[in-house]
């Protein structure tokens, strides 16, 4: 019986197409498809040994159907029960944890609050106004205000004044912002992080939010340095698929943006020869994945779901390109 890889995609086209041709060409046991959906039973079981979602933090019912796939014994990349849990803030304290150097950071109080919350009742924890000077105090101007859960280069903002912090604060509605330290940089990675083990190093210009396909562009202490770091944060979050973003300011470089559990693939966007590794690589983690022998069926525990359903000591191996 061939073992079965689910693709959830959205609009994107070339990755998935690849992906499921590369899967096939490997005649490995191993076939990919796309998961179909359409109201799930709570006692339903889910066919595949591995799924790949590239949407469900856009599709609430997606992320729904990984939970229960999760439980039925699926390795689910990226783990839905992380990726529910994981926001900016979090990752930098966790960065902090760690001693990776990231940007100074600090979590705003939102601005607004969902119907029926009573700001003098409700909220007589929170210290109110904001010492808004004493936060600048500690990340600096210019700043960088941007949403704790968001992604795609939405609504963050470069300010440069206490008047531009508070005039963009003002119109987060009910998102939570962070505010924090701007990184002058000299030299901009993107990292795609596989399987927790396998990090390409791309050049990046988030100004121009372009690729460029460049080799040796990075002294090797450093390219090492990166190497290394990327994986010890992915393998801290448990994400088998990532990106790391790093801003190089005299010679250090600072993670700026660490948690994309559904990064960029598309074959226009990261250029051919980036695309040529990801789909290859992909390939490579997901039919590994599937041949690994399912966890046992044992009483679920937070901690085991936290971790995918997979044993905590499970082996892994390093490999850099």
């Amino acid at each position: 019986m061939e073992l079965k890889i689910g693709l959830l995609v959205g609009m994107e086209q070339s990755f998935p197409t690849a992906f499921i041709e590369e899967v096939r060409q490997r005649k490995a046991g191993v076939t990919a498809e796309f998961v179909k959906l359409g109201g799930t039973r709570m006692d339903d079981p889910v066919p595949y040994a591995v799924i790949i979602d590239r949407i469900s933090h856009e599709v609430p019912y997606y992320r729904t159907f990984l939970k229960h796939a999760v439980l039925q014994g699926v390795r689910v990349v990226n783990n839905p029960f992380m990726w529910s849990a994981d926001d900016k803030f979090f990752g930098a304290s966790l960065l902090t944890r760690l001693g990776i150097a990231s940007p100074k950071t600090v979590v705003l109080p939102n601005k607004e609050y969902v119907p029926g919350i009573r700001h003098p009742e409700s909220l007589r924890n929170l210290i109110y106004p904001l010492d808004w000077w004493g936060i600048l105090h500690y990340v600096g101007l210019p700043c960088v205000l941007k949403d704790a859960h968001g992604g795609g280069w939405k609504d963050v903002y470069i300010c440069h004044s206490l008047e531009e912090v508070i005039h963009y604060y003002n119109q987060s509605g009910l998102r939570t912002m962070i505010l924090q330290e701007y990184i002058d940089w000299q030299e901009y990675i993107r990292c795609l992080c596989l399987g927790q083990q396998e990090v390409l190093v791309m050049k990046y210009d988030p100004r121009a939010r372009r690729y460029i396909p460049e080799k040796e562009f990075l002294p090797p202490d450093l390219y090492e340095r990166i190497v290394r770091e990327s994986l010890t944060i992915v393998q801290a979050l448990g994400y088998d698929m990532n990106t790391v973003e790093w801003a190089i300011r005299d010679g250090i470089p600072y993670a700026i943006d660490f948690m994309n559990p559904a990064p960029d693939l598309d074959y226009y966007s990261i250029t051919p020869t980036f695309f040529e590794w990801a789909v290859r690589h992909m390939a490579d983690m997901a039919i590994r994945l599937a041949k690994m022998p399912r966890a046992p069926q044992t009483t679920p525990r937070w901690d085991r779901l936290l971790s995918g359903g997979v044993d905590s000591g499970e082996t892994s191996r390093t490999e850099t390109q």
